[in-house]
């Protein structure tokens, strides 16, 4: 028998498997337990397919490794350059807090790149976003954004550059910006079509202020019928002038018994000094009645609240004589064209004057009420009644003349003016 039969021979191939079992069981077991898992990412296009409790196990790893950049400890603790901490170890890498419990971290959201307008998103190959883990975007700050490529900044519409920390918009020369387009071509038209040519004022356009106007009132021109029979009474005045500056005439005075009583001239010049008030100064002459007298006069004249009509002078004489008269009335309308006036006036001296028969204080005052039906606005009849009374040295005065201090008069008249 040759050598190779007695190879296969019974015997011979017995012991020859023995001998190959004998080696292949430690193979196989040094095979199992082997971990392909871990050539899988070294060797390109081998990778096994991991059973689910490794595919588990591993997730559940990458997220204990993984830190939260939304929780704000975290931040700090990366800011402060202590990642190796115990807190940080327990909060943001799901390490074993002090208690034994694990905090995981939660899972960052997905980010949609395709709402993120004017980045070049072709340009974003092969970016690696799991690297993007842990960085602090509170150290951004001075970042030169006209660097990035692929960004469309004509696309940053609705951004709040009011929270862009570190641009100092005090050093920008607003000057320099012309956001006319600069000066206009020599061809323009004006502004008002006037194409630089002066027309002149246009008639009937100019301002009410500055027009000169005549005003005379004849307030009262009435007859009075008193103790001493009948007698006239006139209070007129008239002005001329624009709104803010009027020369002012004032007269005020009564007849009785054939002769002139006292009578009181006024010349004022009135300047405007507010709505409806002007204050005035000028001269006023007393005659009839004794010896004539002159002053100096200042006061005011408008229309007070509640559409009260005043008038307040002070007057100052010869020899150190002193006078204040006060005058208000006040028109109701019953209709428009019935209307009912009181008016009332007071008279002060500062020293008494026997020449006149005034004496010092309070010296008259005469309270009246009128109604009168206009006709027109410019013409109006009325009747009415006039209570009057002398106080102080003047009553004295007056019936050491031989007549009543006090006296109670009906009136009639037309009031005018145009």
């Amino acid at each position: 028998m040759s050598a190779f039969a007695r190879r296969l021979s019974a015997p011979a191939l017995t012991a020859n498997l023995a001998c190959c079992l004998v080696m292949a069981v430690p193979t196989l077991a040094f095979a199992q337990a082997t971990d392909h898992t871990q050539h899988t990412q070294s060797m390109p296009g081998m990778q096994m397919p991991m059973n689910p409790p490794a595919k588990k196990a591993a997730a559940k790893q990458k997220r204990a490794a993984t830190p939260d950049a939304r929780n704000p400890t975290c931040q700090q603790l990366l800011a402060k350059g202590k990642p190796s901490s115990k807190q940080y170890a327990a909060q943001c890498l799901g390490q074993p807090n002090k208690d034994g419990k694990k905090k995981l971290a939660p899972p960052m959201a997905p980010m949609d790149h395709s709402k993120m307008q004017g980045m070049d998103h072709s340009k974003m190959e092969g970016m690696d976003h799991s690297k993007m883990e842990g960085m602090d975007h509170s150290t951004m700050e001075g970042m030169d954004h006209s660097k990035m490529e692929g960004m469309d900044h004509l696309k940053l519409e609705g951004m709040d550059h009011s929270k862009m920390e570190g641009m100092d918009h005090s050093t920008m020369d607003m000057g320099a910006m012309n956001m006319q387009g600069g000066a206009p071509p020599p061809d323009a038209r004006d502004p008002d079509y006037s194409d630089g040519v002066d027309y002149g004022p246009m008639h009937g356009m100019d301002m009410s202020d500055n027009a000169k106007r005549l005003y005379v009132l004849f307030d009262n021109l009435e007859l009075r019928d008193n103790d001493a029979g009948t007698a006239q009474a006139i209070n007129a005045q008239a002005w001329y002038g624009a709104d803010r500056h009027k020369l002012w005439l004032k007269l005020d005075g009564e007849r009785s018994g054939g002769r002139l009583g006292a009578t009181r001239a006024e010349a004022l010049w009135n300047h405007a000094i507010a709505t409806y008030w002007g204050a005035q100064v000028g001269v006023r002459h007393d005659m009839a009645d004794g010896p004539t007298r002159d002053w100096l006069a200042v006061g005011v004249q408008g229309l007070a609240p509640y559409w009260f009509d005043l008038q307040a002078t002070a007057y100052l004489g010869q020899s150190g004589r002193s006078a204040l008269r006060v005058e208000a009335d006040y028109e109701l309308l019953f209709t428009q064209r019935l209307i009912l006036q009181p008016n009332a006036e007071a008279s002060f001296y500062g020293k008494d004057d026997p020449a006149r028969g005034i004496g010092s204080g309070l010296s008259d005052l005469d309270i009246g009420i009128r109604l009168r039906y206009e006709i027109t606005r410019k013409f109006a009849p009325y009747i009415g009644v006039v209570w009057s009374r002398k106080f102080g040295n003047t009553a004295n005065f007056t019936r050491a003349a031989g007549e009543g201090a006090q006296d109670t008069q009906l009136v009639a008249g037309i009031r005018i003016w145009f």
